[in-house]
């Protein structure tokens, strides 16, 4: 029962891997297989090596992924500071020019 607050819960599931390298676009997406939902705090780690896509190629591949649930702590604490993180990331810019 105290599980889930204090023990982190560890979950493997199959997903579909899409990376992109084009002029009009530069992405890696993952499809979580299943009705599989990531919560604030949970972490995925996508096994295998790393996929290098060649400018103007796409690629696809099904790998393996594990998810590691957050704690109840772990949860209550991203949703708390969230905002703060995300305000973080406008601080920075990749464009080449300087400010």
């Amino acid at each position: 029962m105290l599980s889930p607050l204090f023990k982190n819960v560890h979950e493997d599931v199959m997903c579909t891997v899409r990376v992109v390298n084009t002029f009009e676009s530069l992405a890696a997406h993952v499809e979580l297989d299943g009705d599989v939902t990531v919560g604030p705090g949970d972490e995925v780690l996508v096994h295998g090596a790393e996929i290098c896509v060649p400018y103007g190629e796409k690629h696809e591949e099904r790998r393996q992924a594990t998810i590691k649930r957050a704690t109840w702590f772990e949860q209550a604490w991203v949703r708390m500071t969230g905002d703060l993180e995300y305000m973080e990331l406008l601080e920075f810019s990749f464009s080449g020019e300087d400010l």
